[in-house]
């Protein structure tokens, strides 16, 4: 196999073009509306707890729902399954943009719409992550993620940054309709692709009962479980981004109570994080493919940037908030480093007609850690303070990383 030269790699590919700059669209606007909800949350009510409750609510379907996804990128064409979830998305977002604007939208209101929103994801992110392979070769497969993940964090960047200003703008039911036009992009990306130019995986038999859903279920983690490195993947993932990934909890009353900047102030510092995790994201995909110690190393990294963002922002210096700024930066360039890395060794690991279950565990164990870590990380924060939460965190993660560590040594010996 001849794999690609140089930056080019999988921008080569058409269909992958059309769906990286739609996704790039589409997610500065999921981006903006995640720090719009955060805003609105913070009026709503004064209690930080509600934070990571509301993110609870978004990512428990997830893990509930997420490994019957897989099942479901398996043995559906994933193209359509995409558009049908895309469409769905921005369904829901024109809804909250309606009950903001109507001064209808409550707490209960926005738990409700969190569960819809984590069950269309729990479809949503298997399909999308195992997507890649069949838009590129699979020699281009690592990379294409590695450029998914800069794209996504791209998106992080400008979301954010677009967000806070456009709240003082538009308010927040703006931004909510700004993010369901954005779907728009992805929709007549996904709509424009040539189907002849896809390399569909081969399609598992449709289960036509619950045993044999189950089967199918089980073939996937009994990969997971006896292929160490992916294992090993998972478990750095769960745990990480369960104690150390939850920044839309601990950054808004961050930003809003210990430094008193404001919106524009909270997309600065969201901002910083999207950087540094750009920052990450382009490192792994310069690389000709993934180097699998940049999963613990990322981990350790994103663990002592986020104990150095509390130092920083509890202190009086005229210069906390560039330096809590600047960790963040940090931290985000760790967390995606590790991320990435984990994402695209799992799937050029695992064999094309497993890719959607073995995926589905990845995306329910990173997102479905975040109901856990969310609700805890929010108890810290009202119990400590964000700077007391991001202490606590980044410890656990830097402890999790040298585990990690330990275990790598004894599965390569």
């Amino acid at each position: 196999m001849i794999t690609a030269p140089g930056w080019r790699g999988p921008f080569r590919h058409r269909n992958y073009r059309l769906f990286w700059g739609g996704q790039l669209v589409s997610l500065a606007g999921t981006w903006m509306q995640s720090i719009a909800q955060a805003w609105l949350i913070t009026e709503l009510t004064p209690d930080p707890v509600w934070l990571g409750v509301v993110a609870a609510a978004q990512f428990t379907p997830v893990l509930i729902l997420g490994l019957f996804g897989g099942v479901i990128a398996d043995v559906l064409p994933k193209r359509q399954m995409l558009i049908a979830t895309q469409a769905a998305l921005m369904g829901l977002a024109a809804l909250q943009a309606l009950l903001v604007a109507t001064g209808a939208i409550s707490i209960p209101l926005l738990l409700l719409l969190a569960v819809a929103l984590g069950s269309v994801n729990a479809i949503d992110m298997p399909v999308r992550q195992s997507f890649f392979s069949e838009m590129v070769p699979v020699d281009e497969v690592g990379r294409a993620v590695a450029f998914n993940s800069a794209m996504f964090n791209g998106a992080r960047v400008i979301g954010p940054a677009i967000g806070g200003v456009l709240i003082g703008v538009i308010g927040v039911a703006g931004c909510f309709a700004v993010n369901a036009l954005s779907f728009l992009a992805v929709l007549v990306a996904l709509l424009l692709m040539r189907e002849v130019e896809l390399h569909p995986a081969p399609r598992g038999a449709r289960p036509r009962s619950a045993r044999a859903v189950a089967t199918s279920l089980a073939e996937g983690l009994r990969y997971v479980r006896n292929t160490p490195i992916i294992a090993l993947c998972v478990f750095v993932i769960g745990v990480i981004s369960g104690v150390a990934m939850n920044f839309n909890v601990i950054i808004p009353p961050l930003a809003r109570l210990t430094l008193q900047i404001g919106a524009p102030g909270l997309g600065a510092l969201m901002a910083a994080v999207g950087f540094g995790s750009l920052a990450g994201a382009l490192t792994v995909a310069a690389l000709r493919e993934p180097r699998r110690s940049m999963i613990v190393i990322g981990g350790a990294l994103l663990g002592a940037f986020s104990v150095a963002a509390g130092v920083a922002a509890s202190s009086d210096s005229v210069l906390a908030v560039p330096l809590t700024a600047l960790a963040l930066f940090g931290a985000g360039f760790g967390a995606i480093s590790m991320a990435a890395t984990a994402n695209a060794s799992i799937q050029t690991t695992t064999p094309p007609a497993l890719r959607g279950r073995v995926m589905s565990v990845y995306t329910t164990v990173f997102a479905g850690s975040t109901p856990i870590g969310g609700l805890a990380t929010g108890a810290v924060v009202a119990a400590l303070g964000a700077t007391g939460a991001l202490g606590v965190a980044g410890a656990l993660a830097v402890a999790a990383a040298a585990y990690a560590a330990y275990r790598w040594r004894a599965t390569i010996r």
